[in-house]
């Protein structure tokens, strides 16, 4: 069966969403998983390594994915609004993937600066099956939205990430109300230097 590949324009808050679709290889789709990218503003696309892998895996365990451009990067209308016109970005894009898969039961998974993105939308209703968070970066402070009622949480960390060490995001982790789990790589740095294929196929076991 050939994967469904499909590149589209959202409709967003300020203009169109580059976007694009894609479906599981070898069987129908069992999930919808938004992936969110990291910050526009340090050369983060919906095609950085990291996102494109976090993607693959998702799709080797049965979700079709959507991701898309913020406002404002590549064929994204408008410009960077300070992470709140991001996340209203975000929530036009979720909007149209759950009007595409009503019957799908829908996840969030973000890195870095997208991180924070699912998981302040994870506090909203309704709320996803589960968020993954990659690469949290703990040198933002406010960290107020992760102690609202949220739905199961999984944070997928590098065991060398500058912007989020290790220690730092166990503090917060074990702050949290459960469901929670934290899933340490090894790797070189933020960006899972040295180890995509795990981080890939850690994606793709998770439940």
């Amino acid at each position: 069966m050939p994967r469904k590949i499909e590149s589209l324009f959202l409709a967003g808050p300020v203009g169109r969403l580059e976007a694009l679709l894609e479906e599981p290889q070898d069987r129908d789709p069992v999930e919808a998983a938004l992936v969110c990218h990291p910050h526009p503003q340090h050369g983060g696309t919906m095609h950085n390594k990291v996102v494109y892998r976090m993607a693959r895996g998702l799709r080797r365990a049965g979700s079709v994915v959507l991701r898309f451009n913020y406002r404002g990067v590549n064929l994204s209308d408008g410009q960077y609004a300070n992470g709140e016109g991001e996340l209203a970005d975000a929530r036009a894009a979720l909007q149209y993937l759950r009007v595409r898969y009503p019957d799908l039961p829908f996840s969030l998974a973000g890195f870095s600066f997208g991180s924070r993105i699912v998981l302040r939308m994870g506090t909203e209703a309704p709320a996803p099956r589960r968020v993954i968070a990659v690469g949290f970066p703990t040198i933002y402070k406010d960290r107020s939205f992760l102690n609202l009622q949220s739905a199961p949480r999984t944070f997928v960390q590098s065991t060398h990430d500058e912007y989020g060490p290790v220690d730092e995001l166990r503090k917060v982790t074990e702050a949290l109300p459960e469901p929670k789990q934290l899933l340490l790589i090894e790797a070189q740095d933020h960006f899972f230097g040295g180890a995509l294929d795990e981080l890939e196929t850690a994606i793709a076991g998770l439940s």
